[in-house]
């Protein structure tokens, strides 16, 4: 991230709008991102976020990301794996809201928290929700295109919020009005994700 503290307020709002979506898509992928793009030089974190840029972080993001990039790719694991990551992608978006905010009230960091929280929500919905409807396609190959691109995406977006984040944020807008538009289908889809994600642990247990 640019130094939160030195950023028009409009920027970070932006920026933060970008990174929240790509946390939502693959939050393991945003974090190592972060913290290479910090220990380039490329990224001053406000100080509440320096512990991204730490080699550990890093290298534990990485590694959760590789395994990521095996399970998401799936069918039918993939979906117990993307129930299970609604309690990570949106909680650490949310986190990241709020610490990239310290300089800011306790009640702006609250609301700038829960903005961040939302949108990784709506893209984790988005995704899981498309990801619902191709998985009992009997090829791979969709999912597997579907879980490159949402990896390319989360990567392309945290890299461009850094450099152009009203670029970034703009595009994160138009997927969020898709998003909205299809919110009917996404909730069934989400529904449906939970089920087969109960079934597929279920059935698990009984092997």
């Amino acid at each position: 991230m640019l130094q939160a503290m030195k950023l028009p307020a409009n920027e970070l709002v932006a920026l933060l709008v970008a990174i929240s979506f790509a946390a939502g898509l693959n939050v393991y992928a945003t974090l190592a991102t972060l913290g290479l793009l910090a220990r380039a030089g490329w990224l001053p974190l406000p100080p509440a976020l320096h512990v991204l840029d730490s080699w550990y972080v890093i290298a534990f993001s990485g590694l959760l990301f590789c395994i990521e990039f095996f399970a998401d790719k799936i069918p039918a694991f993939d979906l117990a794996w993307n129930a299970l990551h609604t309690f990570v992608r949106v909680p650490i978006a949310a986190l990241l809201a709020y610490r990239a905010t310290a300089q800011l009230s306790p009640s702006e960091q609250i609301v700038c928290a829960v903005l961040g929280g939302a949108i990784a929500f709506a893209a984790h919905g988005g995704k899981t929700a498309v990801r619902a409807a191709v998985t009992p396609s009997p090829e791979p190959l969709s999912n597997i295109g579907l879980s490159l691109g949402e990896d390319f995406l989360a990567i392309a977006l945290t890299w461009l919020a850094t450099k152009h984040p009203y670029i970034a944020a703009a595009i994160v807008l138009w997927l969020l009005i898709v998003i909205i538009t299809l919110m009917r289908w996404v909730i069934r889809s989400l529904r449906a994700l939970f089920r087969g994600a109960e079934k597929e642990l279920a059935g698990k247990a009984k092997t």
